[in-house]
């Protein structure tokens, strides 16, 4: 054969490479590119300086005009010398030409963000709504800490007494290691926070504002009217959270609970179900369910995932709702574990990455008296809210997990206030009971009044039942001073969900098993083919190579997943070495055995089965690294894919070049006919 016989990139080689470069280049601009909402501080600012620029803001009903823009701010206030820091600021413009006081908004948590009030709409066409970045969460400084993630991801159990130590040595790690990179965390506390509030106010150029805060939320508006009493008009607190409720109480707890059980009775779908719904949540959780066939359940993950179900009472809380939760508790009852089952998985993907975990800390640092004296005390092992709360504070261990904030000591009391205050409570409100309110705040507002509603629970649900009723409770208080409930009803929990955890527990585990099981059956298949000298054709060895892939690291994951969920408890389902190792494998696997041909000699095999295992490894743990949680398993089966083909792609050409040059300098020997043909010519 003539060496120009040898063409090394054809048409379909050079379309396979254009595609894996792309996804190469994809991957790496996600990993590399810039955090497209981060904040900085100006060349030449200074602290209360403000900087705002038109833009759009999505709500609930569409796309308010609002002005965006940072405000700058010291880092520690009580530090002269402290360094700027960067927060991010959102005003969305009232309707009106003539508004009403301005409302600033303070979102829950802790460790969440402030920007995200898609509500703005219900009272924009009276007021400006302004949102002010948290400090430590929305601003030029984040106190991220994968110390904590990590402790937490790699959790046997969310309650075992290794994890809550690990947790709290992911907190004293973070706060070593955020000291060490320069920044002053005493000043990442609520006061400080409030204080960027007022900054805000005073550059906005706002005489009187409005507060609307939910949950956590309203601990700062509490402070805010406690330090800066005259700027506020007033104060709407949507679950109420006094000093010392970043802790639950088991008691108040199963009082709620006894609520949910008065419901159930309301309801036939609930009602025949059980004879006491408290008694069977009582009785069931003094012997949790260890298993679900030889799915392991953890405990403790079931308690915590439990306790933060309860708090909401809407639908729109789903999978987690107060009404999904009971029905697996009930399922449990009668020997169904499997929505147990999918608390506990649940539990271990959403908490690790549910909070910035710093800031988390630093505020809760408002209740470290409190949370000395509660695990002081002894509170009932096992029993729903002493769970959640073992795990809020690692069982006590975070009140010296992180340092102190400032002016910290001065808000930890509930003080007396005559800003005009409405507080609104569910009832069925696991996080902050109405009661805590009642007795503990009330007394305290000498103009506030509370309203509580009945069949709901924690701030989603306020947010998302009877909507036109919570936007005239709240506007009518902020533009009249009145309280004007009129538009409620008790609210009717829907006890039988079209789709239960029990019946999602079921679909994730069937599709892990399904899925893990076509991944397997559809590399011994190949193998089988392959083995027996039929090697693929052009197009099915394409459609194997690109796009079968995604089947076999999805079922690879899957089944990777299964293993460690019943064998190896501690190890992460979004672990970077399962991922290597289930996701990698299989398609490497994949991918060769759709390239081998015929007659293929062992030395080449080997040199191919490496290559494409080698590089759907490579490629593996680039795509794992480009993104963070779950959606790393798309992007890791891509790397493998395009790492997988291009490893073999190189090795065809090096092969081909080598047989190119072998017959460049290979002697051209002419057919014996032709040599005949010369001789007697």
């Amino acid at each position: 054969m003539d060496a120009s016989d040898f063409r090394l990139f054809k048409p379909s080689r050079l379309v396979a490479l254009a595609l894996i470069a792309l996804a190469a280049i994809v991957l790496v601009a996600v990993r590399l590119a810039p955090d497209a909402e981060a904040v900085s501080v100006p060349d030449g600012a200074q602290a209360g300086d403000l900087f705002l620029e038109a833009c759009d803001y999505e709500t609930e009903a569409g796309t308010y005009e609002a002005d965006c823009g940072t405000l700058v701010v010291p880092e520690n206030r009580a530090n002269p010398a402290s360094r700027l820091i960067a927060l991010p600021v959102i005003r969305v413009r009232a309707l009106s030409e003539q508004p009403a006081e301005p409302i600033f908004t303070l979102w829950g948590g802790p460790g969440l963000t402030n920007l995200q009030f898609v509500y703005a709409n219900r009272f924009a066409e009276q007021h400006d709504v302004v949102m002010v970045g948290y400090r430590g969460v929305d601003g030029s400084v984040r106190l991220d800490c994968p110390e904590v993630e990590s402790a937490l991801r790699h959790a046997s159990d969310l309650l075992s007494t290794a994890s809550q130590e690990a947790y709290a040595d992911g907190f004293r790690a973070c706060a070593e290691r955020l000291t060490t990179e320069g920044v002053d965390l005493a000043g990442y506390g609520l006061p400080q926070r409030v204080d960027d509030l007022e900054a805000a106010r005073v550059a906005l150029g706002y005489e009187r504002i409005d507060l609307v805060s939910e949950s956590v939320g309203t601990r700062t508006a509490m402070i805010y009217a406690w330090r800066y009493p005259a700027p506020i008009h007033r104060s709407v607190m949507v679950a109420a959270n006094p000093p010392g409720h970043f802790l639950w109480d088991a008691q108040t707890a199963d009082e709620q609970i006894r609520i949910y059980a008065d419901l159930c009775r309301e309801d036939a779908s609930c009602d025949e179900r059980t004879d006491d719904l408290a008694a069977t949540v009582a009785r069931l959780n003094r012997d949790l369910p260890g298993h679900w066939g030889p799915l392991p359940i953890k405990a403790g993950n079931v308690r915590i995932a439990s306790y933060f179900g309860l708090m909401e009472s809407t639908s729109e809380a789903a999978p987690i709702s107060g009404p999904m939760t009971l029905g697996s508790w009930l399922s449990a009852a009668d020997g169904d574990a499997s929505g147990l089952w999918f608390q506990s998985v649940i539990a271990d993907l959403a908490l690790p990455r549910a909070f910035v975990w710093g800031e988390y800390a630093a505020t809760g640092r408002l209740d470290a008296s409190f949370a000395r004296d509660y695990f002081a005390s002894e509170p009932p092992e096992h029993a729903l809210a002493t769970s959640a709360t073992a795990f809020a504070w690692g069982g006590g261990r975070l009140v010296d997990g992180w340092p102190a904030v400032t002016d910290e000591d001065e808000y930890r009391q509930v003080r007396a206030t005559s800003v005009e205050t409405l507080v609104i409570s569910g009832d069925i409100d696991f996080a902050v009971p109405p009661k805590a309110a009642r007795e503990e705040l009330l007394p305290y507002l000498t103009n506030g009044h509370q309203v509580t509603l009945h069949g709901i629970g924690h701030t989603t649900s306020f947010w998302h039942e009877q909507v036109d009723a919570g936007s005239r409770l709240i506007n009518t208080f902020l533009d009249e001073g009145t309280i004007d409930d009129s538009l409620y009803e008790p609210q009717h929990l829907d006890f039988a969900p079209p789709v239960t955890q029990a019946t999602i527990g079921k679909a994730i585990a069937g599709t892990m098993v399904g899925l893990g099981a076509l991944a397997s059956v559809s590399l011994v298949w190949m193998s089988v083919r392959v083995s027996t000298r039929r090697p693929f054709g052009h197009k099915a060895s394409a459609a194997l190579r690109s796009a079968h892939p995604f089947v076999l690291g999805l079922g690879g994951w899957l089944l990777g997943g299964l293993t460690v969920l019943v064998a190896m408890p501690g190890v992460p389902l979004d672990d970077g070495g399962l991922a290597l190792w289930s996701v990698g494998m299989p398609v490497g696997l994949g991918v060769f055995l759709a390239w081998v041909g015929r007659g293929s000699s062992r030395e080449t095999l080997l040199a191919g089965g490496a290559a494409a295992v080698g590089g759907a490894l490579a490629g593996t743990w680039l795509g794992f690294h480009a993104v963070e949680g779950l959606l790393a398993l798309l992007t890791s089966i891509v790397g493998a894919t395009a790492g997988a083909n291009l490893a073999l792609i190189a090795l065809d050409v090096g092969r081909e070049w080598q047989e190119r040059e072998r017959a460049r300098h290979e002697p051209i020997v002419e057919p014996r006919d032709v040599q005949l043909a010369r001789r007697t010519g």
